[in-house]
């Protein structure tokens, strides 16, 4: 009983191993069609989007900045109090 169990495993793999071309094959030819769907921007809409992260990096940058001074100048005081100088 135990024999027809592994055999019937082994018939499985097989078939997989045998099967794996024609898979492959699928595989890439969904991959093709997909890729036919896919749009890609125009240099126009590229440039726009490129200006728009620029600005915000630029843009959180300061705030990060001001946020670290604020804070950096806080803990100094307090630091300051508390020490008694």
């Amino acid at each position: 009983m135990a024999k027809t169990a592994v055999v019937g495993a082994q018939g499985g793999v097989v078939e997989r191993v045998k099967s794996l071309p024609e898979r492959i094959r699928s595989f890439y030819g969904d991959v093709r069609n997909e890729m036919r769907k896919v749009t890609y921007p125009s240099r126009k809409e590229v440039q726009s989007t490129t200006v728009v992260v620029i600005i915000a990096v630029f843009l959180f940058g300061v705030f990060f900045w001001v946020v670290d001074t604020v804070l950096g100048r806080s803990v100094d005081a307090i630091f300051r109090y508390f020490s008694g100088s």
